[in-house]
């Protein structure tokens, strides 16, 4: 069983000038994700507003939204590789770039293809750059060994606080401003996290893998050859399933159920809060238990939490339960999958491989936002897709428990003549 969080003794054995640079990496990396994940949390606020102004449709707008998690899923093992080469700064930084010009294209676009290009494509490439595949790799290179899980956390945390905060702050620019104005102001924002770019650069890690060197094509033989390697994909599909269909139509499922608008925007605001202790709780857990079983147990307990909420009579003392429950395990998939894959493989082509296992998360995203919408025209009912989520929890419980997460054995190249 691996370290857990260092305690006071571990902190002692750190000098100070250790422990803030670790601090450094920490809020950078959850500020670069708090802005990339926030924005990509509140995109909905923006959708009567943007439709209503551009006389579009709000199947045009969730066509856009979709072309961007197939965008951000294709392109993050492109980031990944990218920045397992040169460093995660540059990657960062160029993913920064992409949502300023992302965000100001959508204020300019006046054509459907102008915005699918903006909101779909550009700000997809850029949270490939500025989200957890390459973030989290950065800050497992840069913090040594005993504070890794617990900075990997607290970035996480971060990172989810941001989101929450990004509600209420992208409302209020709305209603003060205007739809374009805020996105305009957000951009400007983003800008300013230009600078945290250098401070993920990796130009020499903490510490060093100590698995032989190997080539970007060996490591990925390795990782397709490997058995755990798919069962983790698979079983990342069907977190980005559930967590993408409940964002999406969470909302119109409590209309349907007679409750009021409100009661939504609670449940949503309560799984952002609940999302910010769930990372930070599943980071630190993953490094004193095996993350394959603590994956395992948060499929099986979603299941539970998914089933129960259908099957009981809708009302608060239903909904905010479940959303808290979802909240907690929201995001914290995330870090223990990130560390399934760096104690199997090493952290050398650590972005590389999250990107590879983070397709299937995208994919499943994807099913889950356009199938709830398609079972409910056909049916009339999302009872289909609510059943199917449950299924699917329980199978990525089932595939994740006998994923072998031993390290791999590599043997050390021979020296010629030796």
């Amino acid at each position: 069983m691996a370290n857990g969080i260092p305690g006071d003794s571990t902190v002692a054995c750190n000098p100070a000038p250790e422990r803030s640079r670790v601090w450094v990496v920490v809020l950078a990396a959850g500020a670069v994700m708090g802005l990339a994940l926030g924005m990509r949390h509140v995109q909905g606020l923006f959708l009567l507003p943007v439709t209503g102004t551009r006389g579009w449709s709000r199947e045009l707008f969730g066509f856009a939204l979709a072309v961007q998690n197939l965008a951000w899923g294709l392109a993050q093992p492109l980031a990944g590789m990218v920045a397992d080469r040169y460093g995660a700064g540059r990657v960062v930084a160029s993913g920064v770039v992409l949502y300023v010009l992302g965000l100001y294209g959508m204020t300019q676009a006046t054509s459907a293809s102008g915005f699918v290009l903006a909101a779909g494509v550009a700000i997809g490439l850029a949270l490939a750059g500025t989200a957890f595949g390459v973030v989290y790799a950065a800050v497992s290179r840069k913090v040594p060994a005993p504070r890794r899980a617990w900075a990997i956390g607290m970035a996480g945390a971060l990172g989810g606080l941001g989101q929450f905060l990004m509600v209420p702050a992208a409302q209020g620019l709305i209603v003060a401003m205007g739809w374009q104005a805020a996105l305009l102001v957000v951009a400007g924002v983003f800008a300013l996290m230009l600078p945290l770019a250098r401070v993920l650069r990796e130009d020499s890690t903490v510490e060093a893998d100590p698995a032989p060197p190997q080539a970007l094509g060996e490591a990925l033989r390795e990782a397709c050859g490997h058995r755990g390697f798919w069962l983790l994909n698979l079983g990342f599909l069907a977190c980005g399933f559930q967590l993408a269909f409940i964002a999406n139509h969470l909302p119109a499922y409590l209309a349907d159920r007679g409750l009021a608008p409100g009661a939504a925007v609670a449940a949503l605001a309560t799984i952002a809060l609940a999302n910010v202790a769930g990372i930070y709780a599943c980071g630190v857990l993953g490094g004193r238990y095996r993350p394959k079983y603590l994956l395992a147990g948060m499929y099986l307990v979603r299941s539970l939490a998914i089933a129960l909420f259908v099957l009981l009579p809708p009302g608060p003392l239903t909904l905010y339960p479940f959303a808290v429950v979802m909240g907690l395990l929201w995001l914290g998939t995330v870090p223990l999958t990130n560390g399934v894959l760096s104690g199997v493989f090493g952290l050398r082509y650590l972005g590389t491989l999250f990107g590879l296992v983070f397709i299937g998360h995208q994919l499943g995203s994807f099913l889950g936002v356009w199938l709830g919408g398609w079972v409910f025209e056909a049916t009339g009912s999302y009872g289909v897709v609510w059943m199917l989520a449950i299924v699917l929890g329980l199978l990525a419980a089932a595939l994740h428990w006998p994923i072998d997460d031993r390290p791999v054995v590599r043997l050390v190249p021979r020296m010629a003549g030796a």
